[in-house]
């Protein structure tokens, strides 16, 4: 497991940082390692959620993963940002055979702030985040004014807050 070279703010967008939050989910080898190095290669990195271990969503039946959320302040666009999740992704040996199918790691962008796209890419927010249980426990542990508590109890799946990376 390698991880990528994380790119700078400074090598993005000319501005003032942003805020953005990405979710990481892993249910394949392991899961914790592949999440460690993802953080540790991520640009512009703030915080860190708790990891949760999480109940798959949609797709086969397959493992439970490690998921959790990172909150970044950034000047990188969207795309920018996402060329990064890729970068990361394969160097964790992703293979996008099946949809939400097993993983080596997945990374979302959930939300930027002031950003929103819709694009073939990217969209922002993303789309199913308000839906799901195992990102918006860990968003909420880091963003609180962007996941009420109704919100949380009303998503699907089930979450487990295990030992922190």
């Amino acid at each position: 497991m390698s991880s990528a070279k994380p790119e700078t703010a400074s090598e993005g967008s000319a501005g003032n940082p942003i805020r953005a939050f990405l979710s990481l989910g892993s249910n394949l080898g392991d899961r914790r390692g592949y999440l460690q190095a993802a953080v540790d290669s991520i640009p512009d990195l703030v915080a860190v959620s708790p990891v949760y271990e999480t109940d798959p969503v949609g797709g086969p039946e397959q493992g439970a993963y490690l998921n959790l959320v990172v909150e970044l302040r950034t000047t990188l666009t969207p795309d920018q940002l996402l060329g990064i999740c890729h970068r990361i992704e394969t160097a964790s040996e992703r293979v996008r055979d099946i949809r939400w199918g097993a993983r080596t790691l997945d990374i979302d962008i959930i939300w930027m702030d002031g950003i929103s796209q819709n694009s073939p890419q990217l969209t922002i927010p993303h789309p199913r985040w308000k839906q799901r249980r195992f990102v918006l426990a860990p968003l909420r542990d880091l963003a609180p004014d962007l996941v009420t508590e109704q919100e949380l109890h009303f998503a699907e799946g089930t979450v487990i807050q295990v030992d922190p990376l």
